[in-house]
């Protein structure tokens, strides 16, 4: 089976071609192009193409994999809302996922975002390397017997509430498909969560019903002084809005591994570009907000995992078998 990989890092090659040697029936040739409708025709003669969250895997890119012959697409990635699984499907091209590759990897990253943001710890680092010891602006709450907001309780917000269920606080969650696991946990309304959590966590997939769930309104029935994280997916939160909550100092502090315009940032390295758009530096512009670059999956256990299920799907499309990691 030959798999063409797009936008090919050496942390993706390292780790597949590891895992790649217990599996001598798949041959992999890597690209550093991103994925896009002039790049897909490169997968001519390949049984199928390995995609990113951020590649473009719009209608047009779907119809040139089909007119290269691709019949399947390999997301190594959990989220495929960048994928037109409409057209895909009127092309019979099967598109698979993983949808678990570490959990706990994303949790952990939320619970550093939040720490981090609550701390100032970014502040600190760049003050104390300038020999600057003084205090000010670095005042903090303890999260302890404080309230943690899960929205979404799926594998990372299960995570993420376990974490915070260990250090001493109280863990409500809003889900349509609450978890029997979480005993600890009590399931509230989205508004009951928002008016009544101190940090609030974002951990559900982005679709036309969470487009934008954190906007103007939401944000005013949150207590003031709260903190949100985000490592889902940016379009959650509609960033002005966040912006204006975070001038109104409705937030104490704000967590972002993910946000609205990073799809041509996302791990690149643009320190010499001048940003087209202004609402990355806005945001970092406030002291009371971290971001970091779309790396809470970024953990040696997630990666071979991710090799490792990409892999194994690769395998279960070339047998006709199904595995549950299809989009459908």
């Amino acid at each position: 089976m030959k798999i063409l990989f797009y936008d090919t890092k050496n942390y993706d090659r390292e780790s597949f071609e590891r895992k790649c040697e217990e599996y001598p029936e798949i041959q992999i040739d890597y690209l550093k192009s991103e994925l896009s409708p002039n790049t897909a025709r490169l997968a001519k003669g390949y049984d199928a193409i390995c995609a990113f969250v951020s590649s473009d895997v719009g209608t047009e890119t779907v119809e040139v994999l089909h007119e290269c012959g691709v019949g399947l697409i390999l997301m190594r990635c959990a989220g495929f809302n960048n994928v037109d699984v409409k057209k895909t499907g009127e092309y019979g091209i099967r598109v698979m996922r993983v949808p678990g590759y570490s959990p706990e990897a994303v949790a952990e990253h939320a619970m550093a975002l939040a720490l981090a943001a609550n701390r100032r710890i970014n502040k600190a680092y760049v003050r104390v390397r300038e020999n600057d010891f003084s205090l000010g602006g670095m005042l903090g709450i303890n999260f302890y017997k404080k309230t943690a907001g899960i929205v979404g309780t799926g594998k990372i917000g299960a995570a993420m509430a376990r974490i915070c269920h260990g250090f001493g606080m109280k863990v409500i969650a809003y889900d349509k498909y609450p978890n029997p696991d979480l005993d600890f946990v009590t399931y509230v309304t989205l508004d009951e969560l928002l008016a009544q959590s101190d940090l609030i966590s974002l951990h559900c997939p982005l679709m036309d019903e969470t487009y934008h769930m954190i906007n103007w309104d939401s944000i005013q029935k949150m207590k003031d002084g709260v903190i949100l994280v985000n490592t889902s997916r940016g379009g959650l939160v509609k960033t002005e809005d966040l912006i204006a909550g975070i001038r109104e100092r409705k937030f104490f502090a704000v967590g972002l591994d993910v946000y609205e315009e990073e799809k041509k940032n996302v791990f690149e390295d643009r320190s010499d570009d001048i940003m087209e758009s202004s609402v990355t530096a806005r945001l970092l512009s406030f002291p009371n907000v971290v971001i970091t670059s779309h790396q809470g999956f970024f953990t040696e256990e997630a990666l071979a995992a991710i090799s490792e299920t990409t892999l194994e799907n690769a395998m279960a499309f070339e047998r006709g078998e199904k595995n549950g990691n299809e989009v459908e």
